[in-house]
């Protein structure tokens, strides 16, 4: 397994060496760690874990391309490898989040912490680091701003599954117009897989992320809106289909939530949309607390 992992604070190779022998339990003589710009001849390539070690510029010094073979079991995910590995060296230590954003990273720390960070990369040759921002306070990072990230919510990978199912009947009756932007077709899958995500979402009490941007929660109501529009532009037996995946999906939403009988829901989206002549029942419900 590969792993890529940065570090805050310069880094030797034998402390790396041992950090990771510790990490993975393994023998140190069985961890080869060289600078990646050093002579390569005299590696042990047949050791279990291979580390090329890289210095960088700017909020991050080191970085850290490891290789563990099969043979090191259990292999540890990115996430535990990097809360181990800033334990031992005691360091911060960042690894990229599945998001599609490039500068969306975790980041864990020698107390425990995992958080999530926004990591940057000049375009230059040879790049310099800035660290834009942290979700949680770092000790050794008081100058970075601590706010919450919102693209990486939005790009979460939340399961949709009665969307999905509707995407196969709506490939197999209709691929050209399905896979055509701007059709009926294409508006109703779209609309119901951000429908979903909303309500699964919901439903996870908002994890991974914790929260939701109110800015990505209107869009997610402006979608079910948008499902109730184009349902008219369906023939009969699509309509019956996207009726089959939101009865479900409107009664778990209707279930997690609660009359929003104070307009509190609107009075917080009153900035960026008016939603007084929205017909829905969805936009007079609210989560009990507020994700944002």
């Amino acid at each position: 397994m590969t792993y890529n992992l940065l570090t805050v604070g310069s880094l030797i190779p034998d402390t790396v060496k041992a950090a990771l022998a510790w990490c993975l339990q393994v023998p140190v003589q069985e961890v080869d760690v060289a600078d990646e710009a050093g002579d390569q001849d005299q590696r042990n390539w047949d050791a279990l874990v291979l580390c090329d070690m890289a210095t960088l510029r700017g909020d991050v010094s080191t970085s850290l391309d490891i290789y563990v073979q099969e043979a090191v079991q259990p292999q540890p995910s990115e996430h535990e490898l990097a809360s181990a590995l800033a334990r031992a060296a005691e360091t911060v230590v960042f690894f990229p989040a599945e998001e599609a954003p490039p500068s969306a990273y975790w980041l864990a720390t020698k107390e425990g912490l995992v958080t999530r960070a926004r990591l940057y990369d000049s375009d230059d040759e040879d790049p310099h680091y800035t660290i834009d921002r942290v979700e949680a306070p770092v000790d050794r990072l008081p100058h970075v701003t601590v706010a919450r990230i919102p693209e990486v919510v939005r790009e979460l990978r939340i399961a949709t599954p009665l969307a999905d199912a509707f995407d196969a009947e709506l490939n197999r009756l209709h691929p050209r117009e399905t896979g055509t932007t701007g059709t009926p077709f294409w508006t109703a899958s779209t609309r119901l897989h951000a429908w979903e995500k909303l309500v699964r979402h919901l439903e996870a009490a908002w994890a991974p992320s914790g929260w939701c941007p109110s800015d990505l929660y209107r869009e997610r109501l402006e979608a079910r809106d948008e499902l109730e529009r184009v349902r008219h532009q369906l023939p009969g037996d699509l309509v019956a289909l996207l009726q089959n995946a939101l009865d479900p999906l409107d009664t778990l939403f209707a279930e997690l939530t609660v009359d929003d009988v104070d307009g509190l829901l609107r009075k917080e989206l009153a900035c960026t949309r008016d939603t007084a002549s929205a017909p829905g029942w969805w936009w007079n419900r609210r989560p009990d607390s507020l994700p944002w």
